[in-house]
């Protein structure tokens, strides 16, 4: 994998300058991360990072809704020069830059086809730090309501830096019982009633 990372990153490089890393304004974790940060490097330096952008979400969205492409990547059955040379043609379909293509090339040889989604999401994770906007999740127990949603922005908005602005995605899950789950860019807080009272269960047997 580093092999393919690094093939990514030199991309159309000869000097020393040119083949230093261009590095990433967000922090991405992972080898999905791993991934996205050679991806934004080299696209960064081929004035490409927009284009990227729009074939990563492109292909993920394929892949959403072609099942026999999915079928046909995870089949451990197929042999991987075939699914290099299915790839490629979809890529080439889909009129990619050379870029997107390689990235899921270098995916391919490493058979991590299901990493490509997770990559999808890092890379716009990066895009959103590169516009200066900050990806904010906020996850409650029953959707807020309007009078609450501008709370919450609010509440937010006093994390940001100077220029930045707030990317929120609300999201609704009757697990966490209560409170919020949220997320600022690579920091996160667990403010759920769910993780209290496992908490306060743990204490008690603790005490028993």
């Amino acid at each position: 994998m580093a092999k393919n990372l690094s093939v990514l990153a030199r991309q159309f490089s000869t000097s020393t300058a040119s083949q230093a890393l261009v590095r990433s304004p967000v922090q991405v974790f992972g080898i999905e991360g791993r991934y996205a940060t050679a991806l934004y490097s080299a696209a960064h330096k081929q004035k490409a990072l927009d284009a990227v952008e729009k074939d990563l979400k492109a292909f993920a969205d394929v892949l959403k809704k072609d099942q026999r492409l999915t079928d046909f990547l995870y089949d451990p059955s197929v042999q991987k020069s075939l699914k290099n040379d299915g790839l490629s043609g979809v890529a080439d379909k889909m009129k990619m830059n050379a870029l997107s293509k390689n990235l899921l090339l270098a995916v391919a040889e490493n058979n991590r086809y299901s990493l490509i989604p997770a990559i999808t999401a890092a890379f716009q994770t990066i895009m959103a730090g590169h516009r200066g906007e900050v990806v904010c999740e906020v996850t409650t127990a029953k959707a807020l309501t309007g009078a609450m949603t501008k709370e919450v922005e609010a509440a937010l908005g006093g994390f940001l830096k100077k220029g930045e602005k707030a990317l929120i995605t609300y999201k609704v899950d009757p697990a966490i019982v209560g409170g919020m789950v949220v997320s600022i860019g690579d920091k996160f807080c667990d403010m759920s009633m769910a993780t209290k009272l496992n908490k306060y269960s743990e204490l008690i047997k603790a005490a028993a």
